[in-house]
């Protein structure tokens, strides 16, 4: 039976637990167990901002690397103070600018 490739064999992942074996990275099951949504998110939004070479051994390096970065943001932190996801800014507080000449008077209310 052949090797999958580095494509085929992520498209069989399905869980953080799956990735970090995957990819042979040592992880705290209680710290993945709580955080595996935002960790496999950050995984993402990392590998989203990277270049990813062709060749296959150096796409999984970076791969092994975002994925690390994903899951120590998660050691060293929790998933509110990170806010991966969209809803933990929904209430944060929002600043608009208003230039100066858009400002008017209205006479009537003015006397």
């Amino acid at each position: 039976m052949d090797e999958l490739t580095l494509n085929e064999a992520l498209d069989e992942l399905v869980s953080a637990e799956d990735f970090l074996d995957y990819f042979g990275i040592k992880y705290e099951p209680s710290i993945v167990q709580v955080n595996r949504l935002h960790i496999l998110q950050r995984f993402h939004d990392y590998i989203s901002k990277s270049v990813l070479p062709e060749l296959e051994s150096a796409r999984r390096l970076v791969y092994v690397t975002a994925l690390q970065q994903a899951y120590q943001d998660f050691v060293t932190s929790d998933a509110l103070t990170e806010k991966v996801f969209k809803v933990f800014h929904m209430h944060e507080p929002q600043t608009k600018f208003v230039p100066l000449s858009a400002i008017t008077v209205n006479k009537q209310d003015a006397a």
